[in-house]
């Protein structure tokens, strides 16, 4: 029969981080950050409930599949500079999309 203690030093890799590993938790995000990155969902839901009014269901995923997308490639782009052009230029151009989508 195997003594209770060998378990218990695999129970001891999770109880610290010594081992090496990177932090579990990633740096806090400034106060100007925090603002565009709800700014950024926010109009995320708004797109995601517009498109909800596109009649036709392929055509209706393929516009969540690209949005989805555009979020995913531009993730880490942290220049608060960079991060309010990319915001303008997509209302813009969801302002554009959203007449046809009204006419459909």
């Amino acid at each position: 029969m195997r003594p209770l203690a060998a378990p218990c030093r695999f129970l001891r890799a999770y109880g610290t981080s010594s081992s090496g590993r990177k932090p579990r938790l990633k740096p806090a995000l400034t106060l100007e950050h925090f603002i565009q990155r709800s700014r950024v969902l926010s109009f995320y839901r708004t797109i995601l409930r517009g498109v909800r009014r596109i009649p036709d269901p392929k055509t209706r995923a393929e516009t969540k599949k690209f949005v989805r997308d555009e979020l995913e490639r531009r993730r880490g782009v942290t220049d608060l500079g960079h991060i309010r052009y990319l915001l303008s230029t997509g209302k813009t151009e969801w302002e554009s999309m959203e007449r046809y989508i009204g006419g459909m």
